[in-house]
């Protein structure tokens, strides 16, 4: 069980700070570059949720018996993940509609 926390924290941690990345490269505007980090963290928030997938069945299958704060902190950093993804689209968008003025 741990192992695979690890591996969801791993992912969407990997996913969260390329989506900060894209919103700080499209600051600069450098849109071309925002663009490949939100196609990078877009494979890599997959690749969590696949992982996740795999905590949901186990759960289903009756292989967890309790909450870690492993599995707690996993799980926030899903949402957290999550969340940036959303905003990120929006600042860009943002940043795109300043810049076009």
């Amino acid at each position: 069980m741990e192992q695979i926390c690890f591996e969801l924290i791993c992912y969407v941690g990997d996913a969260r700070s390329s989506f900060i990345q894209a919103i700080n490269c499209a600051k600069k505007g450098d849109y071309a570059q925002s663009e490949q980090l939100i196609e990078n963290g877009l494979a890599s928030f997959n690749r969590g949720h696949a992982v996740h997938a795999k905590l949901v069945q186990a759960e289903a299958e009756g292989m967890t018996d309790h909450l870690s704060l492993l599995l707690i902190h996993a799980e926030d950093q899903l949402m957290s993940a999550e969340t940036f993804k959303i905003l990120c689209t929006e600042f860009i968008a943002l940043y795109q509609k300043i810049d076009s003025k």
